[in-house]
């Protein structure tokens, strides 16, 4: 792909450059036209040039077009078959990392709080807190 994709882009720059050679020179415009022409009249002969040189750009940066997408779309799925590849490989060191006769989910610890959680005003043994007397 990368070599189609080269020399797609050099058949796109070699045409711009005689695309514009023609157009800044008009003496090498129509000496080209009176070789290539039909037998018509000189102005007609330059109209057929050009329209023939338009269609040969038409193809030509269409093709440009069709293999860059290409190219896009084939390096885009190329990156996520890598991305899930390096997931795969991270969950599985992962899972060699992870201790065998303790769970992976953390346990909860009691919260550091100076006053009374839920879990303490549920036990009966523990008397409930009072609240400083309001003045």
């Amino acid at each position: 792909m990368f070599a189609l994709k080269r020399i797609v882009t050099v058949v796109v720059m070699v045409y711009l450059l005689i695309a514009l050679l023609f157009l800044l020179f008009p003496a090498l415009r129509t000496s080209i036209s009176d070789t290539m022409g039909n037998g018509a009249p000189g102005p007609y002969q330059e109209r057929d040039f050009f329209i023939m040189l338009t269609w040969i750009g038409v193809v030509v940066l269409g093709l440009h077009l069709v293999v860059e997408n290409l190219d896009s779309t084939l390096l885009r799925r190329n990156v996520a078959q890598q991305d899930n590849r390096i997931n795969e490989l991270k969950a599985k060191l992962y899972d060699v990392q992870q201790p065998i006769g303790r769970p992976a989910v953390a346990t909860t610890t009691d919260p550091a709080v100076s006053y009374s959680t839920a879990t303490e005003a549920r036990r009966t043994d523990v008397p409930p807190a009072t609240t400083p007397p309001t003045y």
